[in-house]
């Protein structure tokens, strides 16, 4: 039976409901905030405060992207999606490398003990201590899709050795794979690596992409299978020039199964609980009314609901 697996159990497809594809619920203080104070977000009172608003105006999933190291914390997630009622899909994999300190273990391992630590953290439960200690105390709350990251610069041999560990996880297990990229850079390069490594690209998604102004890249991009996600919309200086809302009009129409949207809010300074905004209803309240006044209404359904659906159902293997 098709199933979606969230941090407090699997669940239908079809009860995920309302879903934002990319955020950052819980990121806990640690080497990658050090440098950057606003991305700690551990106050599970203010958390679950802007959760259960998200909820209040049909809100129900939120797909997490803080993976294995990097300021996971999976108790916090699964009592925030407890105390707000929203369904939450935490990560395992690995995010870019600046987020770790160079000598951190995720460089020494090799793919088949990569591979081993995606793959429980899928099926057996993600570490309570987020292998940040040298004992693992595995939690009742699984990891429901692979996260892995690129930056600029061509693939280095150690992102290599991550995207087959991903990538074995992944056929291992069926859960679905969730990319960063910078911008959209080394977007195509990716799903060329997923091809050669034997994905399956219906449960791919690529995060980021819209900050890239190239029509041509987008629709190359998606006739490879994979999906797109898409998050810049309140990060453009104005309307007239917002590449978010430029591309779902240009692009809707004819690749309306493979986009999906999200908030990615990785900054305290984004969620209104903390005193900052946008926040996250933003995408049910402002968002909404502008795919209305452009004439896009007819495609929320796909955007929230039936795409991420199948996106983050888990694949037959």
């Amino acid at each position: 039976m098709p199933f979606v697996r969230t941090v407090l159990g699997d669940i239908e497809p079809e009860a995920m409901g309302l879903t934002y594809s990319h955020e950052h619920i819980v990121i806990e203080e640690g080497f990658s905030t050090i440098k950057n104070p606003d991305f700690v977000l551990n106050d599970t009172s203010l958390i679950s405060e802007e959760l259960k608003e998200f909820y209040q105006y049909g809100g129900r999933t939120v797909v997490d992207t803080m993976p294995a190291a990097s300021g996971r914390n999976v108790l916090k997630l699964a009592e925030v999606s407890r105390r707000s009622g929203v369904n939450i899909i935490a990560p395992t994999g690995i995010h870019l490398e600046i987020y770790y300190p160079p000598n951190h273990w995720r460089y020494h391992l090799p793919v088949d003990e990569l591979t081993d630590l995606f793959v429980k953290d899928i099926t057996a439960g993600i570490d309570e201590y987020d292998y940040n200690s040298p004992v693992v105390k595995r939690t009742n709350h699984k990891a429901g899709l692979i996260k892995l990251a690129t930056g600029d610069e061509s693939f280095t041999l150690h992102q290599r050795k991550v995207f087959e560990a991903v990538v074995n996880a992944h056929r291992i297990t069926g859960a679905p794979i969730l990319t960063h990229t910078n911008s959209g850079k080394q977007a195509i390069e990716q799903v060329e690596l997923f091809l050669k490594l034997g994905a399956d690209v219906n449960h791919i998604v690529l995060s980021h992409v819209d900050k890239r102004k190239d029509l041509a890249f987008h629709r190359a991009l998606m006739q490879t299978g994979v999906y797109v996600e898409y998050d810049s919309h309140f990060r453009w200086k104005s309307k007239t020039d917002n590449w978010t809302y430029n591309l779902l009009e240009k692009l809707l129409p004819d690749y309306g199964d493979r986009i999906v949207v999200g908030m990615d809010m990785a900054r305290n300074t984004y969620w209104k609980s903390y005193g900052g905004k946008p926040g996250l209803i933003y995408l049910l309240t402002d968002f909404k009314e502008e795919m209305k006044s452009r004439g896009l209404e007819a495609y929320y359904e796909k955007l929230f609901f039936s795409n991420p659906q199948k996106l983050f159902t888990f694949m037959s293997i």
